[in-house]
Parts: C-alpha cells; structure tokens; sequence
C-alpha cells in the first residue's frame, strides 16, 4: 500500500538527546495571526540547550509550512503533511517519505466518490501543495475556499483515477453537520488505511477527512524519529490543539493541550494556557520541571 523513503544517514549524524518535544504548529506554536511569539521562540531555545529534539508536527504540506515558517526558528525537524514527509532543520533535507501507491490511492478514491463526497488528491511530498479534486456536491464553501487558495496548483480529476500515480493522501471536506456521519462512513469503507479527523483550518468548522496509508500518522512518524535517534520513549512530550493531534497526544509520554482545543480533547489531556498565552511555553517549562523531578528521585534512590 506504501512506499517508502528514508535517508540512511541523518540519524547517525545527530547528537545524542536529552528528550523528544513535540508541537502541533496552528492553533497551538503559532499564535492565531499565525505568528512564534517570543515567548515560544525562548521556549524551543531552551529545549535545544538542555539537548532535547525540538520538532513541529504538522496538517500542512512543506510547501504550506513555508508560508509561516522563518529559517531561523529554533526547530530541528518538521514533519509535515500529518506525517507522510520529514526534514531536517536547518535546510530542508527529506529524511523520509511514504507514498500511497496507485492501486491503494484508486481503492481509497472510488470509496470516497461513491459516498458522495468532495475530493483532493494530493502529489508525494515534498510536492503535496499539488492537488487533482473532484466535486460532487452542489455548495460546499470551504472545499471552494481550499480551490480558490491554491488555484495555481489545482487540476480537476477524470474518473480515471489510474493515470494520477502515487498520491501523498486524499482529503475529503465536509460541512460540519455532516461530518460525524461522513468520518463513520469513510472508516467503515477504509479499514487498512490512516483516517483522521481535523478541523478545517480555513473556516473553523467544516470536518477535513484526511485519508494516508497505514505507515502514517503524527504518532507513527514520531515514534520513528524517537528510535532512529535513540530517545527512550519515556523522554519524549506533545502539545497539540485538534482531533488531528489525538493520536499523538495519546502516543507520548507526556502530553498537553493547549486551551483554545476542542473540550473533548480538554477533559482527556492536562491542559496548559491558550496558543495566544503562551500554551508551548507553558507545556515546555512544565515538561522540564517534571523531568527534574524525576531526576532528582533517580539520585535520592
């Protein structure tokens, strides 16, 4: 169903570390003008001079993550497109890459186009800003929103979905009151496959379907960074702010939401303080302090 990429020598190029910290990028490392706030800047600062692997997890394809991104944010690696690329900062080395191939890619299309709904297609990264769609339904704003945004690297889809290739992953946008039903559905219908749930970054509302091969996922690409580097799975912590950080939440050892996140993600995780208040900052000195703690236990024993 995948194919899959990785560069053999990044890992054994990269210091030994204290720790793997881990944070979604909107919503909760960006502040709502989409903007690193100093305070989140000091934050990874200090993570990187305590010797931790500072890393953003992220829904946006590389060439999106560029868009808010400066060179010089204190960030050791990106994984992005919800997992199905990774690079090394600074630079933009690819260190590793999961394709759906074809015949998974036209199993996942065909599922989505007979229940109805509207469909991306997106390139291998890093060139997943590049989309084929289809359009079923009579309006559906934020799908158009999304074809409007990048119209420059948008082409609609024949029913012949053989000739498209590899595919990054398929997204399908649905307006909110639909989509519980619609996400049930696409579970039923996709059992071998990666399917998540997100909020729309565009209009706060409308559910985003997101569907990747198996080997996929934030929690999945971190646990492979967490072992190519040799971090314990013990060292490694999370912040994130929607239903598409759920599995990272659940994967690492320590773990925090910030508190503009869904309730439902509230009540489930400790919480720290809004995207716009500090929330990293605050996830970062708490981590640290936890770590502390079980250091000065460790030496007492």
């Amino acid at each position: 169903m995948a194919i899959i990429f990785e560069d053999p020598g990044f890992a054994s190029e990269h210091p030994a570390a204290a720790g793997l910290f881990i944070t979604d990028l909107d919503g909760t490392l960006l502040s709502s003008e989409r903007k690193l706030s100093a305070a989140a800047r000091s934050a990874l600062e200090r993570l990187g001079r305590a010797g931790v692997v500072r890393v953003v997890a992220t829904g946006r394809s590389l060439f999106s993550f560029n868009t808010v991104a400066a060179a010089d944010w204190p960030v050791d690696f990106v994984i992005f497109s919800t997992g199905a690329g990774v690079i090394q900062r600074p630079g933009e080395r690819l260190v590793r890459r999961v394709d759906l191939e074809n015949a998974a890619l036209r199993t996942a299309f065909d599922a989505l186009c007979a229940l109805g709904l509207d469909v991306m297609v997106q390139r291998p990264v890093p060139d997943s800003h590049l989309f084929g769609f289809k359009a079923q339904s009579r309006s559906n704003p934020d799908f158009e929103r999304r074809l409007s945004l990048y119209q420059r690297f948008v082409f609609p889809l024949d029913n012949d979905i053989a000739a498209f290739g590899p595919a990054s992953q398929l997204v399908a946008i649905v307006p909110a009151a639909e989509g519980p039903r619609a996400l049930a559905a696409v579970r039923a219908e996709l059992p071998g496959f990666t399917v998540i749930q997100t909020t729309s970054p565009l209009d706060g509302r409308s559910m985003w379907i997101e569907i990747f091969p198996p080997e996929v996922s934030k929690s999945r690409t971190a646990a492979w960074l967490a072992a190519k580097l040799r971090i314990p799975h013990a060292r490694t912590a999370s912040v994130g702010n929607d239903f598409n950080d759920l599995d990272l939440l659940e994967w690492t050892r320590e773990r925090f939401v910030v508190a503009n996140a869904p309730r439902d993600l509230s009540l489930r995780f400790p919480t720290v303080a809004s995207n716009n208040d500090g929330g990293v900052a605050e996830a970062v000195e708490r981590w640290l302090a936890q770590k502390r703690e079980a250091t000065s236990r460790e030496e007492r024993v």
